[in-house]
């Protein structure tokens, strides 16, 4: 990319909104996005980084969610027998958006105005323009850094006040990284723990099923304010604990932090992603920061992926 321009000064292109568009700061007929930000000399600096060689896995197992949520339906997995002296297994009914997963370029669109970099869609399974198989190409490896939102959801949980209008704005996102004492980088894949995940994973099966279709949890507010941060830290991709990194429901004033995000700025971003066991790895560690490591399925035309991630100390 040429030299990467202020947020603010990037041009509107829906027109009686807030909404800016950076497509004239990709080549022509780009498939990564901000993903760019993840250059050899920035991931070379990230594995450097890793001390003990300690993984954390970032991915839920992909029976869970369970119920799936937003109408996808459950995997099914069948082991048998091959032949005389092999097993094979099968799997049917995957959505590989279901789980812990990326919502490539191929999921969101900016109204009548196409999807990343204008492409207008009428997407077809096979190679082509905004596949998921280019994410897969270099993997999404670089620097990952933590930044725990949970405390103001898990209190108004623990105290009965429910998860209503639980929503982080920019001056959170920065004071989350102030009070961690770390700097966010060109090119860092930023993981956003909001507490949701923690619940759900505690619950019993009634209440996961409750959690799932509520359709209402803690995540970014849809804001310009938020667009801004995240493209002016130049983040390469930014994954969250719950089901859209952004708020539920979301909140007319704010707009849409996906539509923002995801055609506008070539932001990807990762949803469902499992980050407890990370942040107790960050608190003991005394590190925000890590190797972070995911391979997307190189499924061709693909929509999203399953996360296959990892963060490597």
């Amino acid at each position: 990319m040429t030299t990467v321009p202020a947020y603010r000064d990037l041009p509107i292109l829906i027109e009686g909104t807030d909404y800016r568009c950076a497509w004239d700061h990709f080549p022509p007929g780009d498939d990564l996005g901000c993903l760019r930000h993840i250059t050899p000399a920035r991931r070379r600096r990230a594995l450097a980084g890793v001390t003990t060689g300690e993984t954390v896995n970032l991915s839920l197992p992909l029976t869970l969610p369970d119920p799936p949520m937003f109408g996808r339906e459950s995997l099914r997995h069948e082991v048998f027998v091959s032949g005389r002296n092999n097993v094979d297994d099968r799997l049917d009914n995957f959505f590989p958006q279901a789980s812990s997963q990326w919502d490539g370029f191929r999921h969101v669109r900016a109204r009548e105005h196409g999807f990343f970099t204008g492409h207008p869609g009428d997407f077809q399974p096979g190679p082509g323009r905004l596949g998921i198989e280019h994410f897969a190409e270099q993997g999404i490896i670089g620097r990952g850094v933590l930044l725990d939102l949970s405390a103001a959801y898990l209190e108004a949980i623990a105290s009965g006040r429910g998860d209503e209008d639980c929503w982080f704005d920019a001056t959170d996102l920065r004071n989350a990284a102030a009070a961690a004492s770390v700097e966010v980088q060109p090119g860092d894949v930023l993981c956003l723990r909001t507490g949701w995940m923690h619940r759900y994973l505690a619950a019993g099966p009634e209440e996961r099923v409750e959690l799932g279709t509520a359709h209402r949890w803690p995540g970014l507010a849809g804001s310009a304010g938020v667009a801004e941060v995240l493209w002016d830290w130049q983040v390469a991709a930014v994954v969250g604990d719950n089901p859209a990194v952004e708020m539920a429901p979301g909140r007319r004033e704010f707009g849409s932090l996906h539509r923002r995000v995801v055609p506008l700025l070539g932001i990807p971003l990762g949803e469902l992603f499992t980050l407890e066991d990370l942040a107790v790895m960050c608190a003991r560690t005394g590190r925000r920061h890590f190797a972070f490591v995911s391979v997307p399925l190189n499924l061709p035309g693909g929509v999203g992926s399953p996360a296959n991630a990892v963060a490597i100390f």
